[in-house]
């Protein structure tokens, strides 16, 4: 049966898409299939927030599964654009496991009868309401008297209540008694803040010059650039949006976008060129063949129709607007008890775990401990992109290694908020030394000494190591510009605890599976074999994942023999030796692990045959083949490589890493720390140890 649940607001400016993001975010991590439902949508144009949900959630279908009417259908016929939201509702539900319906904007239904429309189509749809009620320039007083007036709105067409969200709050936030939970939003300036493509949508514009990925930046304050380029540098802030006419473009775009560049300047969120594009030949060719590190937007309007259409923008949800989304993310998980929601939604959680579920339950369990990791890469864009998202999440508290100044320009340049982050240089002299010291006594069986850790402590991958063995961080991230064996070789000097492997946990579309040793060691022994298992089995656990262990091999049970299946064998022999309590079997075919039907003729009884869960391959051959062709042909997701034998958390990112493989491998990390288990991992840990 599916679930849904009707966003509603009884005006405009009320925040609605916070709640509808988080509600999204809170259903994807209990079911496999949601989906976003906007029963009216204008026409002519697709909606921002259906193709802003649509791609942050990774939804499947096409746009039009997510919308039901226009306005000018229910203009011309209410009562059969009611009939036809229901038919299109349902067909949506029919593939979907649950489903935020999101209720009209108070744009063209018409407000004084708009939020009983939401509150007739709600019941219409059989979906319980959470009325959102806007705080914003009102006492407490009428707060209460709006959330009154809403709830018995809702009553008198029928629909059920669920909850109550009071958006946009001051800094005292008003306490309301009602029958249903209620729970407040603070007002966050930047979900108001219009981003640059919000600016370049109000003003008709088309992106000129400069950096795309800069439309998705908040714009926290307009200028008009009416005077001279010493005038406007004396005025504007950070994160300004400069408007300048096209014929004093030539005059002013270079100083703007110099002094935008500049670590004695603030940096802009972009600029707009009003009255079209006709610069000179020479300057048309010397700004495009620059690297202009900002949107430069360019409009046919004058610069007075342009300042008019821009100061009346708001921000919205758009998918380029990922600050947004991610601020809009933790303002609604820290807020409001999603437990609490799904309770009353009666939602219980599925067996199923998708990509997004496991990527979800990792961000939940690190944002709940907020451990401190260190990214010695400090001045890589990548890096620097995912702090932004980590910090705005409350994900982890972070450190930075690097030139301050530079780091912060930097930041600032691609509007990115890194004000919670610490940074640090390596070459700190007191740091330096302290480290030296604790890195000579740790590899004095080497020969080292202090003077020649001097040196070596300054590389950002032994800095950042001896931060994590000092207790300064609890744990490392690092590899997006460095190889694998710059980044783990201080780990292994530093924090080994015995044999270092790895495992990758493949993301299928129903269930996580668990690899290894497919990065770390090229050909272990039988012994070694075992260690990896039982590391394996523990990892998995550890992050939810029931451990059934399959150690593979080219034949299955007793049917082969040779030195290649004897190891496998021997290493079976060992983990059930070592480790009882463990489900493992071996040698076994990849088949035989994985698919019942072939299982039952392989190895019937087994049980571990036909559902591992936990994958050991036996050599790195194997393995780094094994996952690279599961991940392509099966459209896996691959996390990892996760590594294990180390004292604290170190973890390797590939060179080709995107900015969300940087934020999930940081949330593994925190993970990691001290070994904690999930709420549902802690209990399959204990059975298993104690099986």
């Amino acid at each position: 049966m599916t679930r849904a649940v009707y966003v509603a607001a009884g005006e405009a400016g009320s925040n609605k898409g916070t709640v509808a993001l988080g509600l999204v975010e809170l259903l994807s991590r209990q079911v496999g299939t949601v989906g976003v439902f906007r029963p009216v949508v204008r026409a002519g144009r697709e909606d921002a927030l259906i193709n802003t949900i649509r791609s942050r959630f990774q939804l499947a279908l096409p746009y039009e599964a997510y919308a039901g009417v226009t306005y000018d259908e229910v203009h011309a016929d209410v009562e059969r654009a009611a009939g036809d939201v229901v038919a299109r509702y349902r067909a949506l539900a029919g593939k979907c496991d649950a489903v935020v319906v999101v209720g009209t904007d108070y744009t063209d239904v018409g407000a004084p009868t708009e939020f009983g429309f939401n509150a007739r189509l709600a019941a219409d749809l059989g979906t319980p309401v959470i009325n959102v009620v806007s705080a914003r320039g009102r006492t407490v007083s009428q707060v209460a008297a709006a959330v009154e007036l809403s709830s018995r709105e809702l009553a008198h067409h029928h629909a059920h209540e669920l909850a109550v969200v009071i958006s946009r709050a001051a800094a005292e936030p008003p306490v309301i008694a009602h029958g249903t939970p209620v729970f407040v939003l603070p007002e966050t300036p930047s979900l108001r803040a219009p981003t640059v493509a919000d600016l370049l949508d109000a003003c008709d514009g088309r992106f000129f010059l400069g950096e795309r990925d800069g439309l998705g930046r908040e714009a926290s304050t307009l200028m008009v650039g009416a005077m001279s380029l010493p005038g406007i540098l004396e005025r504007y802030t950070e994160g300004t949006a400069v408007i300048i006419p096209s014929d004093r473009a030539a005059a002013l775009l270079p100083g703007l976008i110099a002094a935008h560049t500049s670590p004695g300047f603030p940096a802009l969120s972009a600029v707009v060129v009003t009255g079209g594009t006709n610069l000179p030949v020479p300057v048309d060719r010397l700004l495009h063949g620059m690297a202009i590190p900002l949107p430069v937007i360019a409009t046919d309007h004058d610069t007075f129709d342009t300042a008019t259409r821009l100061s009346a923008v708001e921000g919205r949800f758009t998918p380029e607007a990922g600050g947004k989304i991610d601020t809009a993310l933790r303002l609604f998980a820290e807020h409001v008890d999603g437990r609490l929601l799904l309770d009353r939604l009666a939602i219980t959680k599925t067996d199923v775990v998708t990509p997004l579920m496991f990527e979800y339950e990792l961000l939940d369990r690190a944002r709940a401990r907020r451990r401190h990791i260190v990214l010695p890469e400090g001045e890589e864009p990548r890096i620097l992109r995912a702090a932004d998202v980590l910090l705005r999440r409350g994900v982890a508290e972070l450190t930075l290694l690097g030139d301050e100044k530079r780091i912060r320009v930097q930041a600032a340049q691609l509007g990115l908020d890194l004000d919670d982050a610490k940074v640090l240089s390596p070459f700190d002299a007191e740091l330096r030394e302290r480290f030296a010291r604790e890195y000579a006594e740790v590899r004095a069986h080497r020969g080292m000494t202090v003077e020649l850790a001097r040196d070596t402590v300054t590389d950002v991958s032994y800095f950042g190591t001896l931060m994590v063995h000092t207790g300064m961080a609890e744990g490392m991230v690092s590899g997006a510009a460095h190889t694998t064996a710059h980044t783990i070789r201080p780990a292994f000097e530093i924090l080994r605890l015995g044999l270092v492997s790895s495992v990758f946990f493949m993301c299928l579309a129903d269930r996580v599976l668990v690899y290894g040793d497919c990065a770390v060691n090229p050909d272990p022994t039988a012994g070694q074999l075992a260690d990896i298992a039982i590391a394996s089995a523990r990892t998995a656990a550890l992050f939810g994942v029931d451990p059934r262990i399959a150690m593979l091999s080219y034949s299955t049970g007793a049917s082969g023999a040779g030195a290649d299946v004897d190891k496998v064998r021997t290493a079976t022999d060992l983990v059930r030796e070592r480790r009882p309590d463990l489900q493992v079997e071996g040698p076994i075919q990849y088949d035989a692990a994985v698919d019942p039907s072939v299982a039952l003729t392989k190895m019937p009884g087994s049980q571990v045959a036909g559902r591992a869960t936990v994958f050991v391959v036996p050599d790195l051959n194997t393995g780094n083949n094994l996952y690279k062709a599961v991940q392509r042909s099966a459209g896996a997701v691959a996390v990892g490589p996760v590594l294990q034998g180390l004292r604290k958390p170190v973890n390797d990112l590939s060179r080709g890493a995107t900015v969300a493989d940087i934020v999930t491998t940081v949330a593994v990390t925190a993970a990691q720390v001290h070994d904690e288990p999930f709420s549902h991992g802690e209990e399959m840990l204990e059975t298993a140890e104690h099986r």
